[in-house]
């Protein structure tokens, strides 16, 4: 995929515009730059994630598993990104979806019936987990405007959801491996203790 970077600046990208792979030249605010861009910076959140987990894992060794399905997690969003800086490139399949659907239904069985509505908190762990799927619909919205003007393969869309699913589960997950009660939603008008 591509050509290796030999010299990091180029200078090319300094009026505001940057390239494509295919050659055309787009502003740096264009719908298909703010979608790769919001991958990416998911990508870097997952990483973080990612090295959370395996700091912690140590003291909680159950989450060894959650590393085991999130860190393919970030080759796939690489992928996504390469298929938006190169239109015609096409490396996700429904293959990837199928793979989070099953670590989502599998786990969602350890978890049970999600009654109340969670805060994004209660441990660093939970609280980076729900920034990952907060970032994930980010990355979402952006790829169905793009998808809005450029028409994108249903899959990277379909994956994008499936992961910010994936992520709050994930979340769900930390917090009963850590043992760590989750913070439950209250209204405004609602005692605290209700």
């Amino acid at each position: 995929m591509g050509n290796r970077l030999s010299k990091i600046y180029t200078r090319t990208g300094d009026a505001g515009q940057t390239g494509l792979a295919d050659g055309r030249r787009v502003p740096k605010d264009h719908p298909r730059i703010e979608a790769m861009g919001e991958i990416d910076t998911l990508n870097s959140q997952l990483g973080l994630l990612l090295a959370e987990l395996a700091e912690a894992q140590a003291q909680w060794p159950k989450l060894a598993e959650l590393i085991e399905v999130l860190g393919p997690c970030q080759h796939r969003l690489f992928d996504l990104g390469g298929e938006l800086a190169m239109p015609d490139y096409q490396a996700l399949n429904d293959a990837e979806v199928a793979r989070l659907e099953a670590a989502i239904d599998h786990w969602n069985v350890e978890l049970g019936p999600l009654e109340d509505f969670i805060m994004p908190g209660g441990s660093r762990l939970i609280a980076l987990a729900h920034v990952c799927r907060s970032m994930a619909r980010t990355s979402e919205r952006r790829c169905q405007q793009l998808n809005a003007e450029e028409p994108l393969r249903p899959v990277g869309l379909a994956y994008l959801n499936r992961l910010s699913d994936l992520f709050f589960v994930v979340a769900r997950l930390i917090a009963r491996r850590q043992g760590c009660a989750e913070i439950l939603w209250h209204a405004a008008n609602a005692p605290a203790d209700a």
